[in-house]
């Protein structure tokens, strides 16, 4: 027998015993849960063998674990060089605005990490006005065919379309569609402050001023676009909290409008969205980049669902031969194929959004755990779990796994809607990285806790063996 053939063997059989073992810690998070509806998958990536498995072929619902399908798929398509760029120029004595489907063009938490101040985007365009010379425009004109006229799921729960969560997705997006409202109590009166300021919302203040109790302010939509009604008690001062806005494009040539306006410059014709051709003659003025590491960076430390979405639809775009359209039909083909690659049998997902929102996609362990196999052995792995949570320190999970000897160890996508939770990524144990799945649903699915708990096991069960 040679030495190889005996490395291997030796390898396998370890791995066999460890596997028990495994199994045994996490039978004992899961068994007195007494549930049945519950999916788990476990590999060593560096031999690729499954080390503990249960059900690992039942498709389930993912909920945002699906984010970490649409990141990779867009990763895999696009490629980790790839910018969104929203490009701004003149026409004759038109402004134009060519959108790219960048989700976070706006965004805070993007724009602090760079050090930028808000209203930064628009100070821009006006100073490359100035810079030119440019004191009035005529029309305002924002191309969003990159993607299609579909902004909204057909799946998605049309209770919650104010949500931030569920935010109208376009081809020009800017502050994840959203605006922020607090209310203040001043003397009795309660005022609503809107960020960022415009009149492009509508807003009926029906709040009550309470001098003693508990607040709480909400709101909801009418049937005319962006009229918003704000209910609720406020004591002292509620918020902010993110509404989401209709009509993302309008939204931004407003708020374009407005800044123009307040720095001097006129604009004396219409806000118009079309599709622009650059045979209409097009002259640059400035372009805002955003790396799609950001945008995966959003998706799945954050679990922000306007990333990934705007994700599944530029996927399908620049498949595309004219870049434009991006949909969320040819999203879910291309990604389903890229699945197949790495072959996840048809059966074993449903692909209907990007973000996991929809209750129609499904997935399996399996599917889940074979991608971030194929993740860590690509070249994008330090991409993809920098993009990850991090248990007691980032994200999603920064609450979670606090205790020392699960902090920072466990990088991970959560994954929760009514009736599914989730957990998957990677464990960094002491006997080095082991890739994980976890998918619940229904009644008969595991807590939350006992999800943390089988994570815990692989953290536990692969310690060095003074410390277990």
């Amino acid at each position: 027998m040679t030495r190889c053939t005996v490395v291997l063997l030796l390898a396998a059989a370890w791995c066999g015993v460890v596997s028990a073992a495994l199994s045994q810690r996490i039978l004992k998070v899961a068994d007195p849960q007494k549930v049945s509806d519950y999916s788990i998958s476990v590999i060593e990536p560096q031999s690729g063998a499954t080390v503990y498995s249960h059900e690992p072929h039942k498709p389930l619902m993912p909920a945002s674990n699906m984010k970490l399908v649409t990141t990779a798929a867009a990763l895999k398509y696009l490629g980790p060089k790839f910018e969104y760029k929203t490009r701004v120029g003149l026409s004759d004595n038109t402004l134009v605005v060519i959108g790219s489907g960048d989700p976070i063009l706006g965004d805070k938490d993007t724009d602090a990490k760079y050090g930028r101040q808000s209203g930064w985007v628009f100070e821009k365009i006006v100073q490359a006005l100035r810079d030119q010379g440019i004191g009035e425009i005529n029309d305002i004109v924002i191309d969003t065919t990159v993607f299609d006229d579909e902004r909204v799921h057909a799946s998605w729960d049309p209770a919650q379309l104010n949500r931030w969560y569920e935010c109208e997705v376009c081809g020009l997006n800017y502050n994840l569609n959203c605006i922020e409202l607090t209310a203040i109590n001043v003397g009795g009166i309660v005022t609503l402050q809107v960020e960022p300021r415009t009149s492009f919302i509508d807003i009926a203040n029906q709040v009550e001023a309470i001098a003693s109790g508990e607040g709480g302010v909400g709101s909801y939509r009418t049937t005319q676009p962006n009229k918003i009604i704000a209910f609720g008690k406020c004591r002292n001062r509620e918020g902010p909290f993110k509404v989401a806005i209709e009509k993302p494009a309008g939204f931004f040539g407003f708020l374009l409008a407005e800044h123009l306006a307040r720095s001097g410059i006129a604009a004396r014709g219409k806000l118009v969205e079309r599709a622009f051709s650059e045979a209409e003659g097009f002259k640059p003025l400035v372009e805002f980049a955003t790396p799609l590491a950001d945008v995966v960076n959003r998706a799945n430390t954050d679990s922000l669902g306007l990333a990934a979405e705007a994700l599944i639809k530029t996927i399908d775009a620049y498949g595309r031969p004219d870049g434009r359209n991006g949909g969320w039909a040819g999203g879910r083909e291309r990604i389903g194929k890229y699945l197949e690659s790495l072959g996840v049998p048809p059966e074993e997902f449903n692909i209907d959004d990007g973000s996991g929102l929809s209750r129609q996609n499904r997935l399996t362990t399996n599917a889940i755990s074979r991608l971030l196999l194929n993740q860590y052995r690509g070249g994008n792995w330090e991409l993809f779990q920098v993009s990850l949570a991090v248990g007691g320190e980032e994200g999603t999970i920064d609450k979670y796994f606090n205790e020392a000897k699960y902090r920072g160890k466990i990088h991970a996508k959560t994954g929760y809607i009514v009736g599914a939770k989730a957990l998957s990524g990677v464990c960094l144990t002491d006997r080095g990285p082991y890739l994980f799945s976890i998918l619940t649903n229904g009644p008969k699915g595991l807590s939350r806790d006992a999800i943390n708990g089988i994570a815990k096991a692989i953290i536990d069960e692969y310690r060095s063996g003074a410390d277990r």
